[in-house]
């Protein structure tokens, strides 16, 4: 069993479902609403522990039910919360998510207390990390809290994963050298490399700039079409299954979860690894909710026998 420790970001979502985005000015009736736990970093951790990683959590809510609320939904999943501090400062994050009929969303955040994490808040995490096989972020907290703790794991000998996630054009080249492996989705990998991500080739030349960058271990996530990974010179694309999707929110986080549950620390599993996230991840979009729809291990095992 992978020890994993996730830092990053804790959302309350509010989803909003409706037959099509409407256009400006046009008012469209609900089809539906619901609230969830959400966050890349929280939905990460508690995939990486339903799908049979010793999960600990770094991360910030308000004195608020929201923060309750959250708290709670890592500890149902097995996920130690013993590191996420409570702030008065501001509200617990969160999210509005807008669904429509095919299952496309766009995310609206509000980040609260998830941007007040900070590099002490980590060094005061550091006996968790130290313990961990691996430690896994985000861009939904600060770069400098993530710094600090990819340093922390690096001394340690400890591996990272980094989701750049949301895309930002530059990540600190300190950053970048405390890495061992990140995950892009194709848009993040256009925005940090330049090279639009259409095919094998074009993942390939991408991934390529991702290791020139000082990341020796890639992998870029497509959507329904599957993920590519490179580790140094070897690479390959494991395809997607296919399935109807309901929700695509947590489908990403669900896949980094999962990955980092199974994940050797010498990688030497890299393409095995990807093909049971996928999995993971193909469960979690046939259902409606980030948290409520992520897999267990059980139901990943279960899946792929069949």
């Amino acid at each position: 069993m992978n020890k994993v420790t996730v830092l990053g970001s804790l959302n309350v979502d509010t989803i909003l479902r409706f037959k099509r985005f409407p256009k400006p000015g046009e008012t469209l009736p609900l089809a539906g609403k619901s609230i969830a736990g959400g966050g890349k970093g929280a939905n990460q951790a508690i995939a990486a522990a339903r799908a049979g990683a010793q999960t600990t959590f770094i991360g910030k809510v308000g004195q608020d039910q929201e923060g309750e609320f959250m708290t709670h939904q890592l500890t149902a999943s097995g996920v130690d919360d013993r590191y996420v501090l409570h702030s008065d400062a501001a509200n617990t994050g969160s999210a509005f998510i807008l669904l429509d009929n095919s299952s496309e969303n766009r995310i609206l955040i509000d980040g609260g207390t998830n941007q007040q994490v900070s590099p002490t808040d980590v060094e005061a995490a550091q006996e968790a990390i130290v313990d961990s096989d691996f430690l896994v972020a985000q861009f939904e907290t600060p770069v400098a809290a993530t710094v600090r703790g990819f340093e922390l794991a690096h001394a340690a000998g400890k591996r990272t994963i980094l989701n750049p996630a949301p895309a930002t054009k530059t990540v600190p080249r300190e950053l970048l050298a405390v890495t061992d492996l990140i995950i892009p989705n194709e848009t993040e990998t256009e925005t940090l490399t330049g090279v639009a991500v259409t095919d094998e080739y074009s993942m390939v030349q991408g991934a390529e700039k991702l290791q020139a960058l000082g990341v020796q271990n890639v992998i870029i996530t497509v959507g329904s079409k599957g993920a590519f990974w490179m580790r140094g010179p070897e690479h390959g694309f494991v395809p997607a299954y296919k399935v109807h999707a309901v929700d695509t929110t947590a489908a990403g986080d669900t896949f980094i979860g999962a990955l980092s549950a199974v994940l050797t620390p010498d990688f030497s599993n890299l393409a095995e690894a990807v093909r049971w996230a996928n999995r993971a991840s193909s469960l979690a979009v046939q259902h409606l909710g980030a948290q409520p729809s992520i897999p267990t291990k059980a139901e990943i095992d279960a899946a792929e026998r069949i």
